[in-house]
């Protein structure tokens, strides 16, 4: 069945709710709900400008690192990054949006960025911390997104996956180099360890679904909502507490073995449960990020807005060289 079968908007809600029952992608030829098309564009627009904007925080110790191999590789992570924004800003492009209105957005405030980048990284050791952490955490979140109900956006993720999975081995083994080293290194790479940890497992998946976790009953109430859309309409696939668990089990046994103490003495294993257990998240910090009133967060757009002002010369370049060659085309 095709969406030109369909007569009047229930016969394409019919379809569309056919593909979402039969696990199949929604493509951009597809009819879609305006909800659902502001749902997904919302998600990977964020996205999208999580990528650039997280490249500034690991970009600004390029001309730091401490020997040309941790430098080869953290230039690599930072070009993977910019990678992952041209992908998902070519999937919200589908979705009927230029890219030049999604950057206006981002630039303006309109739209939002994973406020975990709103921090410094005030050492080497937040290279490795960053990566492990909070690349860490987005491994956890997008691996399911290589099976989201909408299909440019799955194909962007898998691509996305497989470059995250190399950023995290990268973390942990700058944050492994430096726990084997100097007493001044092992407190070094905890100090960082210290510092992104809350942001990692908080801000990278979002306000809880429960007042269990730690959360008020207005910051759950917003955590439930759009996740119960979200999953209804498989763009999630998973709760942001059954993720942000999932990250938690992951790190404990990786930090035992780096040998580094999780700034959460509230962490222990639940035999009954077969979790870890972990302490409740302030989430006045998810709210106090969300607003965008810091330093560094107003730091980290304004740099933004300045390198893309910077390149406009480019981008005209291009645009300029592109209608030439069009315009060989048809007087051709």
């Amino acid at each position: 069945m095709t969406t030109t079968d369909a007569s009047g908007e229930e016969g394409f809600t019919e379809h569309f709710e056919a593909l979402l029952a039969a696990d199949e992608r929604i493509e951009p030829r597809d009819w879609m709900p305006d909800g659902y098309r502001r749902m997904v564009l919302r998600q990977v627009a964020q996205h999208a400008h999580s990528e650039i904007i997280g490249m500034q925080p690991e970009g600004a110790w390029l001309t730091r690192a401490p020997s040309l191999h941790r430098k080869a590789s953290l230039l690599a992570k930072v070009q993977d990054e910019a990678g992952h924004g041209l992908y998902l800003y070519s999937a919200a492009e589908t979705l009927g949006v230029s890219r030049a209105e999604l950057l206006d957005a981002l630039h303006s405030g309109t739209q939002r960025y994973a406020a975990t980048f709103n921090h410094p990284a005030l050492t080497w050791a937040d290279t490795g911390a960053i990566a492990w952490l909070t690349d860490g955490a987005a491994v956890v979140n997008q691996v399911p997104l290589c099976h989201t109900s909408y299909g440019p956006y799955a194909r962007a993720m898998r691509r996305v996956c497989q470059e995250e999975a190399f950023h995290v081995r990268q973390g942990y083994d700058v944050l492994w180099s430096l726990c084997r080293g100097t007493p001044e290194q092992r407190e070094m790479a905890q100090d960082a360890v210290n510092r992104w940890w809350l942001p990692a497992v908080a801000l990278m998946f979002g306000p809880p679904d429960t007042t269990a976790g730690g959360a008020d009953d207005r910051t759950a109430a917003m955590g439930a909502a759009v996740s119960r859309r979200s999953m209804a309409w498989g763009i999630k696939r998973h709760t942001n507490d059954e993720l942000r668990q999932r990250f938690v089990d992951n790190c404990v046994p990786q930090a035992e073995r780096l040998g580094v103490t999780l700034p959460d003495p509230a962490i222990r294993w639940n035999e009954e449960r077969g979790h870890y257990d972990f302490g409740p998240i302030d989430w006045r910090l998810f709210r106090e990020a969300l607003a965008d009133n810091s330093q560094c967060a107003r730091q980290r757009l304004a740099h933004r807005v300045a390198a893309h002002e910077d390149g406009a010369w480019v981008r005209e370049a291009v645009d300029a060289y592109a209608a030439g060659r069009y315009e060989e085309g048809q007087g051709a």
